[in-house]
Protein backbone atom coordinates (compact mmCIF):
# COMPACT_ATOMS: atom_id res chain seq x y z
CA UNK A 1 0.00 0.00 0.00
CA UNK A 2 1.46 3.51 -0.86
CA UNK A 3 2.11 5.96 1.76
CA UNK A 4 0.94 9.67 -0.15
CA UNK A 5 1.88 12.72 1.09
CA UNK A 6 1.59 16.30 -0.32
CA UNK A 7 2.66 19.27 0.49
CA UNK A 8 0.89 22.87 0.32
CA UNK A 9 1.65 26.33 -0.07
CA UNK A 10 -0.14 29.09 -1.18
CA UNK A 11 -0.16 29.29 -5.20
CA UNK A 12 1.78 25.77 -5.14
CA UNK A 13 4.91 27.57 -7.45
CA UNK A 14 7.01 28.23 -5.10
CA UNK A 15 7.55 26.56 -1.24
CA UNK A 16 5.63 23.23 -1.84
CA UNK A 17 6.83 22.52 -4.95
CA UNK A 18 10.18 23.18 -3.58
CA UNK A 19 9.61 20.53 -1.14
CA UNK A 20 8.02 17.85 -2.73
CA UNK A 21 11.26 17.81 -5.13
CA UNK A 22 13.31 17.52 -2.35
CA UNK A 23 11.69 15.43 -0.50
CA UNK A 24 10.90 12.97 -3.23
CA UNK A 25 15.07 12.75 -3.69
CA UNK A 26 14.98 11.79 -0.13
CA UNK A 27 12.48 9.05 -0.05
CA UNK A 28 14.25 7.87 -3.33
CA UNK A 29 17.78 8.24 -1.49
CA UNK A 30 16.72 6.00 1.21
CA UNK A 31 15.31 3.15 -0.98
CA UNK A 32 11.74 3.96 -0.22
CA UNK A 33 10.08 5.44 -3.65
CA UNK A 34 8.22 2.61 -4.35
CA UNK A 35 6.44 2.73 -1.35
CA UNK A 36 6.18 6.10 -1.31
CA UNK A 37 4.14 8.76 -2.72
CA UNK A 38 4.97 12.95 -3.35
CA UNK A 39 3.56 15.54 -4.46
CA UNK A 40 2.03 18.80 -3.98
CA UNK A 41 -0.58 21.72 -4.45
CA UNK A 42 -2.05 25.31 -3.48
CA UNK A 43 -4.41 26.45 -1.36
CA UNK A 44 -5.38 28.49 -4.23
CA UNK A 45 -5.52 28.18 -7.85
CA UNK A 46 -3.56 31.39 -9.09
CA UNK A 47 -1.14 29.44 -10.55
CA UNK A 48 -3.25 26.18 -11.65
CA UNK A 49 -1.86 24.64 -14.64
CA UNK A 50 1.92 27.15 -14.32
CA UNK A 51 5.42 25.69 -13.68
CA UNK A 52 7.37 26.35 -10.65
CA UNK A 53 8.61 29.90 -9.83
CA UNK A 54 11.95 30.13 -12.15
CA UNK A 55 14.07 31.23 -9.06
CA UNK A 56 12.97 27.96 -7.18
CA UNK A 57 13.94 25.88 -10.08
CA UNK A 58 16.98 28.15 -10.39
CA UNK A 59 18.09 27.40 -6.70
CA UNK A 60 16.52 23.54 -6.89
CA UNK A 61 19.34 22.86 -10.16
CA UNK A 62 21.82 25.23 -8.08
CA UNK A 63 21.70 22.28 -5.49
CA UNK A 64 21.14 19.24 -8.04
CA UNK A 65 17.55 18.69 -7.55
CA UNK A 66 15.63 17.89 -10.63
CA UNK A 67 12.90 19.48 -11.57
CA UNK A 68 9.71 19.28 -13.26
CA UNK A 69 5.94 20.75 -11.81
CA UNK A 70 2.46 21.70 -12.95
CA UNK A 71 0.75 23.84 -9.78
CA UNK A 72 -2.84 22.55 -8.73
CA UNK A 73 -4.99 23.37 -6.32
CA UNK A 74 -5.77 21.55 -3.39
CA UNK A 75 -9.24 19.92 -3.29
CA UNK A 76 -10.39 18.30 0.37
CA UNK A 77 -11.75 15.01 -1.36
CA UNK A 78 -7.83 14.37 -1.33
CA UNK A 79 -7.46 13.94 2.16
CA UNK A 80 -9.23 10.18 1.52
CA UNK A 81 -5.72 8.78 -0.15
CA UNK A 82 -3.78 10.96 1.55
CA UNK A 83 -1.77 9.95 4.96
CA UNK A 84 -0.07 13.13 5.49
CA UNK A 85 -1.21 16.63 4.39
CA UNK A 86 1.98 19.36 5.26
CA UNK A 87 1.47 22.75 5.39
CA UNK A 88 4.55 25.47 4.69
CA UNK A 89 2.75 28.04 7.46
CA UNK A 90 0.51 28.36 9.94
CA UNK A 91 -1.84 30.59 7.42
CA UNK A 92 -1.82 27.06 5.34
CA UNK A 93 -1.80 24.72 8.12
CA UNK A 94 -5.34 26.87 9.66
CA UNK A 95 -6.68 27.08 5.78
CA UNK A 96 -6.03 22.64 5.55
CA UNK A 97 -7.51 22.22 8.66
CA UNK A 98 -10.42 23.78 7.65
CA UNK A 99 -10.81 22.16 4.39
CA UNK A 100 -11.02 18.59 6.10
CA UNK A 101 -13.95 16.75 5.86
CA UNK A 102 -13.54 14.66 9.36
CA UNK A 103 -11.10 15.08 12.26
CA UNK A 104 -9.07 12.37 11.37
CA UNK A 105 -8.17 14.14 8.15
CA UNK A 106 -7.85 17.33 10.21
CA UNK A 107 -5.21 15.43 12.16
CA UNK A 108 -3.05 14.51 8.51
CA UNK A 109 -2.29 17.97 8.50
CA UNK A 110 0.91 19.04 9.95
CA UNK A 111 3.60 21.75 9.26
CA UNK A 112 6.66 20.90 7.97
CA UNK A 113 9.58 22.51 10.07
CA UNK A 114 7.60 20.80 13.23
CA UNK A 115 9.90 17.89 12.03
CA UNK A 116 13.16 19.84 12.38
CA UNK A 117 14.11 19.77 15.87
CA UNK A 118 16.57 22.54 15.69
CA UNK A 119 13.27 25.56 14.25
CA UNK A 120 12.66 26.39 17.08
CA UNK A 121 9.10 28.18 18.07
CA UNK A 122 8.92 29.99 14.72
CA UNK A 123 7.44 26.60 12.81
CA UNK A 124 6.77 28.90 9.73
CA UNK A 125 8.60 28.82 5.84
CA UNK A 126 8.66 32.22 4.66
CA UNK A 127 6.67 33.14 1.24
CA UNK A 128 10.10 33.95 -0.83
CA UNK A 129 7.84 34.81 -3.78
CA UNK A 130 8.07 38.75 -3.24
CA UNK A 131 11.72 38.89 -2.63
CA UNK A 132 14.94 38.17 -3.73
CA UNK A 133 17.22 34.85 -4.71
CA UNK A 134 18.10 35.00 -1.42
CA UNK A 135 14.77 33.85 0.22
CA UNK A 136 14.87 30.65 -2.23
CA UNK A 137 18.06 29.63 -0.81
CA UNK A 138 16.67 29.97 2.61
CA UNK A 139 13.23 27.90 1.96
CA UNK A 140 15.54 25.31 0.32
CA UNK A 141 17.73 25.04 3.52
CA UNK A 142 14.88 25.06 5.83
CA UNK A 143 13.35 22.45 3.61
CA UNK A 144 16.01 20.08 3.82
CA UNK A 145 16.81 20.50 7.87
CA UNK A 146 13.12 19.13 7.67
CA UNK A 147 13.20 16.58 5.30
CA UNK A 148 15.55 14.64 7.13
CA UNK A 149 12.86 14.20 10.57
CA UNK A 150 10.19 13.81 7.96
CA UNK A 151 11.61 11.18 6.39
CA UNK A 152 12.03 9.37 9.61
CA UNK A 153 8.85 9.67 10.55
CA UNK A 154 7.20 8.50 6.92
CA UNK A 155 9.60 5.44 7.62
CA UNK A 156 8.59 4.52 10.73
CA UNK A 157 4.88 4.30 9.78
CA UNK A 158 5.59 2.83 6.32
CA UNK A 159 7.46 0.27 8.48
CA UNK A 160 4.88 0.10 10.84
CA UNK A 161 2.12 -1.20 7.54
CA UNK A 162 4.43 -4.11 7.00
CA UNK A 163 4.91 -5.37 9.96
Amino acid sequence: MTYRVCFVCTGNICRSPMAEVIFRARVAEAGLDGLVEVDSAGTGGWHEGDGADPRTVAVLEENGYATGHTARRFQPSWFSRLDLVIALDSGHLGALRRLAPTEEDARKVRLLRSYDSAAGDDLDVPDPYYGGADGFGECLEMVEAASAGLLAAVRADVEGRVT
